[in-house]
């Protein structure tokens, strides 16, 4: 069922996250077919973490060229591909598989001690991504962030910069764990189609607290992405 909500945002609901799963894999599939109709190549940003487990293995198993997507993540923990809590770890276990593993993948992490010390090639890595992306599929922090973007981050205002021409940065939050690297908000506002995925009643009552701009929710980098952002934000949300 799609409810609009406020201008540059629409709500998409959904019985199950099954249900959810396959829609949104189907939008996103015509995102990316319509990327490679107009200059025969697609590039999508997706998230890590549990939630979008189910949408990228869909994902996956939808009919495309797959030779012709690039696919990279939000944000990444300096960790290494092989580490549980990589979301490297998690795209190829997930969404990588199959048909869909000719697409190509281009990793926010490099073997260096810290975000810091990888931070020129990262950006580099993604400079080189075409913009703007055809989707990105974001999730949302019950603090409210998005990506690595950390309302109580060492670079939030840095990355969340509308202005910025940097596309990436090291993040360091004391609710983060590990060191981050993210996208920035420019980079992730330079797309064609946005998402929000989220699941159950606890996420929805975050986002919530992020359109009224209550308690810390008011920093949320959601809020500025809605204003920076070149098309509207589509949620899709389950219970």
């Amino acid at each position: 069922m799609k409810m609009p909500v406020e201008q540059g945002c629409l709500e998409h609901r959904f019985e199950d996250c099954a249900e959810l799963a396959d829609a949104l894999a189907q939008t996103v599939a015509k995102d990316l077919r319509r990327g490679i109709a107009v200059r025969s190549a697609a590039a999508l940003v997706v998230s890590g973490g549990t939630t979008p487990k189910k949408f990228l293995a869909t994902l996956a198993q939808q009919d495309l060229d797959w030779a012709k997507i690039t696919i990279t993540l939000a944000d990444e923990r300096w960790v290494p591909p092989t580490h549980a809590r990589s979301n490297e770890h998690l795209l190829r276990e997930s969404l990588l598989t199959g048909r869909a593993a000719a697409a190509t993948f281009v990793s926010l992490y490099i073997d260096a001690p810290d975000p810091e010390s990888g931070l020129a090639e990262i950006e580099r890595r993604v400079g080189a991504l075409p913009l703007p992306f055809d989707a990105v599929v974001l999730g949302l922090g019950n603090d409210g962030h998005t990506a690595s973007l950390f309302p109580d981050g060492d670079r939030f205002a840095q990355a969340c910069d509308a202005a910025s021409p940097a596309r990436v940065s090291p993040m360091r939050s004391a609710t983060a764990g590990e060191p981050r690297i993210t996208l920035t908000l420019s980079a992730l506002a330079a797309t064609r189609a946005l998402y929000l995925h989220i699941e159950g009643a606890d996420k929805q009552a975050t986002l919530a607290r992020v359109r009224t701009g209550d308690g810390a929710c008011a920093r949320s980098p959601l809020r500025a992405l809605l204003r920076a952002a070149r098309a509207p934000l589509n949620v899709y949300t389950c219970a």
